[in-house]
């Protein structure tokens, strides 16, 4: 279960650091193929905020790496539902206000990670 719970919250970090990655440097591009809804002319005045968005992102990311090299198990365990908890209000938040799909993309898998987290 350690295992499983360390593999499931490094690829949780993982996608945000490719939402910071794509939200940062690739929003006009990649960010147009993802957010097929928003008007194209939309993409580039809205870059900085994009980026901004993307940033907390990776500090979402960081919050989640750092859990993984916390060596006292009580700690590392907190430090990550800390920041699951972040992810999974996060994407709540984004499925009520943006997209459905967006709870199944991010707060089921930090919220299935949390309810691991406490089996262990």
């Amino acid at each position: 279960m350690i295992l499983l719970s360390k593999i499931l919250i490094g690829l949780i970090a993982l996608e945000h650091l490719y939402i910071l990655w794509m939200e940062m440097f690739a929003w006009t591009t990649v960010g147009k193929k993802t957010f097929k809804s928003l008007p194209q002319e939309l993409f580039e005045p809205t870059k900085a905020l994009a980026a901004n968005q993307g940033l907390y992102n990776g500090f979402l990311a960081a919050g989640l790496f750092w859990s993984l090299i916390i060596s006292d198990i009580f700690w590392s365990k907190n430090i990550a539902f800390f920041f699951l908890s972040c992810v999974s209000i996060a994407g709540i938040y984004g499925a009520i206000t943006a997209s459905k799909s967006i709870f199944f993309k991010q707060a089921l898998p930090a919220l299935i990670t949390i309810i691991i987290l406490y089996l262990i």
